[in-house]
């Protein structure tokens, strides 16, 4: 279950925003490993129009914060369309999962390993 918050900065919160920030988001529930679902996952993501004065026309950020079980994540994209901000700041989350899941593994796998090799240290006497 996903409790997503979404803060707009120098733009309007319209309905078809919040639906797709919110369908952008709920998308990477996938990612989470089943295990973690039953948990209260956060998610808090941030969207708006910065404005600096040497950049021409409009330029949109948005920032995505998960907060899992097991871990805390960050992404952000600057773009000049407001949904492909959003759809970088997915993306990028959706790596940022994946690398964090296969650190998971890894780490497993190592223990593993040292465990296997404790056991048959003590059978080889």
């Amino acid at each position: 279950m996903m409790n997503i918050n979404i803060k707009t900065t120098n733009i309007e919160l319209t309905p078809a925003i919040s639906r797709y920030v919110t369908k952008k988001v709920e998308s990477l529930e996938k990612f989470i490993g089943s295990q973690k679902k039953d948990a209260e996952t956060q998610v808090w993501v941030e969207i708006g129009k910065i404005t600096k004065h040497h950049e021409q026309g409009d330029v949109f950020r948005a920032e995505a914060q998960m907060r899992l079980p097991h871990a805390s994540l960050r992404a952000e994209s600057i773009n000049e369309d407001l949904y492909a901000a959003i759809d970088g700041v997915r993306d990028e989350m959706q790596r940022e999962m994946t690398n964090t899941h296969n650190k998971q593994i890894t780490r497993f796998r190592e223990g593993a390993r040292k465990v296997k090799n404790i056991v048959t240290g003590l059978y080889k006497k």
